[in-house]
């Protein structure tokens, strides 16, 4: 039974609201073409895009009657090559119809293609030869975006009568009818397209924030772009198990992106820690390394003992006993000073744990005298080097420490004032929760695991992790994969990090896959390779 006008109408709206709720581009391109073949009562069809180098690109092709389709959701590739809009000379090519479409910007209905004059239909002929079919009638619709510039083609082959199946040409109202849906795809493709160019330059601003953080230090730069890496996989793991504590964890393509989103800007708020604190490579470091001070001041003392040694030989006279205890002396502090210069320089460099027997010697070694150029007398390290030195873990004191953590509170601060879409709207949250511990000690809140999301929990051991196996770190070479382990399962037994999450960290190999292809080959020791010790520490 023919469709009735009303019908028609209430197709093209069935079309329209479809179009405007698909989100994936091919099978929106898909609708569009099988919405106007339904119109249209049409045996094939052909959506075309306009490429920006010029040229109309098969997207989809459609023969019901020859059970012939390729593009959209079939999985098969168009294999045709595109069609240059212009020729060699730079001319316009008319030649072929849907060229001759876009360039006039008109409509063509053409009732039979091999009566048709000024069109090369060569390749319908060939096409027609080679698989016994018989392409007569043509309509060909040009689909302008809201700016009127041509973004794609709609072509229709063969309408039919909808009693008998005849083929015949295209009506007036089957053309008006494909013109209003060209329309309203147009404008679908076209928010798809401005949704997809808007989602692809917040990705390149976020990733350039994440980049210019990792420039702004080359001790850690590499962290804002690894970080992300060990998030998603670590995520993926979560949201493919089918039993355990994360069986009912899942991610849609949404909840993936705004977790990606989390991870790159989880240090954004870096961008307000000094550099002189975030690159503080030494714990004498401010500006510049001190240890170059401290170093001539040991210069001074062992200028002094060279002073004592040459007046105690003065006065020693001929005496040789006592010249040979003033050369001992001599000597032997010689050896102190330079013992315990070696002593400084190694405490300078930082790192994982500082004895109490370390700084207790260094506290004696500051209380030595000299003497300064203007004749005064000064102890060989100032309090605030000596409290810089005594640092147990790492070159930073407490207040620097401080100064770092706050970078958490920047980066929370920073995220809620950005009017972040629905979609996105928990990226503050993920990305400002990376330093809280599952036992509610860590900051800024304090939160408990009970009140972490599972993404911000996964963000804390991607954090950590890359951090232990960091090689760029001023302070400490990259850690092997096992200790880097037994690190974050003594800390997963601790309740810094979440156990359940850790034990998927390492069962699904999540750790192997970023060492493969982050870490040095060295660092992927023996002992990492160890399912049975793996699963021990997990």
């Amino acid at each position: 039974m023919p469709q009735t006008l009303l019908q028609r109408i209430e197709k093209l709206a069935e079309i329209g609201i479809a179009l405007s709720a698909e989100k994936d581009t091919p099978r929106l391109m898909e609708m569009i073409l099988l919405g106007a073949k339904a119109i249209t009562n049409a045996d094939a069809g052909t959506l075309y895009s306009v490429t920006e180098d010029g040229h109309i690109a098969m997207e989809i092709l459609r023969t019901d009657s020859l059970n012939f389709a390729m593009g959209g959701a079939t999985g098969t590739p168009v294999p045709f090559p595109p069609i240059p809009l212009r020729d060699s000379a730079g001319l316009p090519n008319r030649r072929m119809v849907v060229t001759y479409a876009v360039h006039e910007d008109t409509t063509v209905n053409i009732p039979d293609a091999y009566d048709a004059e000024g069109f090369d239909f060569s390749g319908t002929r060939d096409f027609d030869r080679r698989t016994g079919y018989r392409s007569r009638s043509f309509l060909t619709v040009p689909m302008k975006n809201h700016e009127g510039d041509i973004i794609g083609v709609l072509q229709l082959i063969n309408a039919q009568d909808e009693d008998t199946g005849a083929v015949i040409p295209f009506s007036d109202e089957a053309e008006r009818f494909t013109r209003a849906l060209a329309s309203q795809a147009a404008i679908a493709l076209t928010n798809k397209r401005l949704i997809g160019d808007l989602q692809n330059l917040f990705k390149s601003f976020i990733h350039l924030i994440a980049e210019a953080i990792d420039e702004k230090s080359p001790h850690t730069g590499q962290h804002c772009r690894r970080v992300p890496v060990i998030t998603m996989l670590l995520a993926e793991a979560a949201a493919a198990a089918n039993d355990g504590p994360f069986r009912d964890f899942r991610l849609s393509d949404e909840d993936r992106f705004e977790l990606e989103v989390a991870a790159w800007l989880h240090d954004c708020g870096k961008i307000t820690t000094p550099d002189h604190v975030m690159d503080k490579a030494t714990k004498l470091e401010t500006r510049f390394d001190r240890i170059a001070l401290v170093e001539a001041r040991f210069e001074v003392l062992r200028r002094d003992a060279e002073i004592a040694l040459l007046r105690r030989r003065l006065e020693a006279g001929n005496n040789a006993r006592a010249i040979a205890e003033a050369d001992a002396e001599y000597a032997a502090t010689c050896a102190r000073l330079a013992d315990e210069r070696v002593f400084l320089r190694g405490v300078n460099l930082g790192g994982e744990f500082l004895s109490e027997a370390a700084q207790a010697r260094l506290k004696d070694i500051a209380q030595q005298g000299f003497t300064t150029f203007d004749g005064d007398t000064a102890r060989l390290l100032t309090d605030e080097e000596t409290y810089n030195l005594c640092i147990s873990r790492g070159t930073l004191n407490p207040t620097e420490r401080q100064i770092i953590n706050n970078h958490i509170v920047a980066t929370q601060k920073m995220l809620e004032a950005l009017p972040f879409p629905k979609q996105l709207r928990r990226v503050p949250e993920y990305a400002g929760s990376h330093h809280e511990r599952v036992d509610g000690r860590g900051y800024p809140h304090g939160l408990t695991g009970a009140q972490m999301s599972v993404q911000a929990r996964i963000m804390a051991i991607a954090d950590v992790f890359e951090a232990l196996t960091a090689s760029d770190r001023p302070y400490k070479p990259g850690k092997p994969l096992s200790e880097s382990l037994a690190i974050l399962a003594d800390m997963a037994r601790d309740g810094h990090i979440d156990a359940d999450l850790f034990a998927l960290f390492v069962r699904a190999g999540v750790h192997l896959r970023y060492a493969e292809q982050y870490l040095n080959p060295a660092q992927i020791d023996a002992a990492a390779l160890d399912d049975t010790l793996l699963a021990h520490k997990a």
